[in-house]
């Protein structure tokens, strides 16, 4: 009875087809295709929409921004941008936080590649709670580790250095490391490992000269995704600096003064903000893609 339900079911529906003309069905697709495109360009103009105006703002004087609303700067200036590269207080900022993003994922890629190399090739007692337990440090919220990284830190006299965000970024980067590359290392058949050693490789050598170069479309993922949580997260970064090593996201919370906000100088930064993000994106745009389509993300 179902297969002569589906049988009747299809043979109404390419009757129904048959009956419609050519141009009825190129009519009906056009007005898909419209659809779409329209959806996708509505899409591309709300993500855009922000960015431009906040480039819009950072080429403005406070005056024109607070005073009546232009798509365009009508006194066009660059002001904003000079305070900040003639202020040390602002560009610092830019190097502090990319001190600390490079020392984390140095220290975190360093740390994954052979946890996440022992998870994909070995088992041992536990290997599946141990690789549980790691995950969990992703479910807790940075402030809790706030109070006792604090006086850790302040104890041995690692406040207020980039190393201290660094090490702190660690605990959440590290899991989310070894949870990347071992997707990706547990693609790669074990019979290459074999075939290496076979042909007199060591571990370290067949390591770095063969296992790594197959998995660096997974490596870039991970670089991305390390970078991308180094570089906007602002608790731990705000709470373990004080003077020396501050983010540029804690000196943007100071544009507040008797006089108001400067708003220019503010969206000056945020732009300059946006730009390394966008230059490791475009580095990496090719492993991303790759490690999308073959990876575990």
């Amino acid at each position: 009875m179902y297969r002569i339900d589906n049988a009747q079911q299809g043979e109404k529906y390419n009757t129904i087809f048959s009956r419609t003309t050519p141009a009825q069905r190129r009519k009906r697709n056009a007005r898909s295709r419209f659809r779409a495109r329209f959806l996708l360009g509505l899409y591309l103009f709300l993500m855009i929409l922000p960015i431009y105006w906040l480039i819009n703002m950072s080429l403005q004087t406070n005056s024109e921004i607070l005073g009546s609303m232009t798509l365009w700067p009508q006194n066009l200036t660059f002001d904003n941008y000079i305070g900040i590269f003639t202020n040390s207080s602002w560009y610092m900022g830019y190097v502090n936080s990319m001190l600390y993003v490079a020392l984390n994922m140095l220290i975190t890629i360093c740390v994954a590649l052979p946890a996440a190399y022992a998870f994909s090739r070995y088992r041992f007692i536990g290997d599946k709670h141990l690789f549980f337990w790691l995950l969990t440090n992703l479910m807790a919220p940075p402030a809790v580790f706030l109070l006792p990284y604090f006086q850790l830190y302040y104890s041995v006299g690692l406040f207020d250095t980039h190393i201290a965000v660094a090490l702190a970024h660690c605990l959440f980067n590290i899991p989310l490391a070894i949870w990347i590359l071992e997707g990706f290392m547990s693609s790669v058949p074990k019979e290459i490992d074999e075939t290496a050693y076979i042909d007199g490789y060591s571990f370290p050598r067949f390591f770095i000269k063969i296992f790594i170069p197959m998995i660096r479309s997974g490596i870039g993922v991970t670089l991305f995704f390390l970078f991308m949580f180094s570089w906007v997260e602002l608790l731990l970064a705000r709470t373990l600096t004080a003077t020396d090593a501050q983010p540029i996201g804690m000196i943007m919370t100071r544009t507040s003064t008797a006089s108001g906000i400067d708003w220019g100088t503010l969206a000056a930064a945020g732009v300059l903000t946006i730009v390394p993000g966008i230059l490791v994106v475009y580095f990496v745009r090719n492993h991303i893609a790759k490690g999308f389509a073959l990876g575990r993300t």
